[in-house]
């Protein structure tokens, strides 16, 4: 009975290790040190929110919502919507998670911009 019980609880161990590895929930600090970003569940999808920046006065905000409804995508990725507060657009997002690093990704048709960010 104890032997059932040990490979009951390795067998879900098992299961919960790849959902950890694919979390990216929590705050992110852009590569630049510009500013940070959290990603938290919002409906049945992911949203990203700014949380700090080192320059208030340029067009972001503390606060303001820059990716939302991403989806997983494939292992440790997610698409959704990436909005950019320098021109006020949205466009297409991607996300790729490994391991501490992230990539987001905006892209309008065949134009795409990169940003890594670092777990906070």
């Amino acid at each position: 009975m104890k032997r059932l019980v040990l490979a009951a609880t390795l067998t879900l161990a098992s299961f919960a290790l790849p959902a950890m590895a694919q979390d990216i929930g929590g705050e992110w600090g852009r590569d630049s040190g510009a500013s940070r970003i959290a990603f938290a569940p919002c409906g049945n999808a992911l949203c990203g929110t700014i949380t700090w920046l080192r320059d208030a006065n340029g067009p972001a905000r503390v606060g303001q919502q820059v990716y939302f409804d991403m989806k997983p995508s494939g292992e440790n990725e997610w698409t959704g919507k990436a909005f950019n507060p320098e021109d006020g657009k949205t466009y297409s997002g991607k996300m790729r998670l490994n391991g501490n690093r992230l990539v987001t990704e905006g892209c309008v048709f065949i134009l795409c911009k990169s940003v890594e960010w670092v777990r906070n």
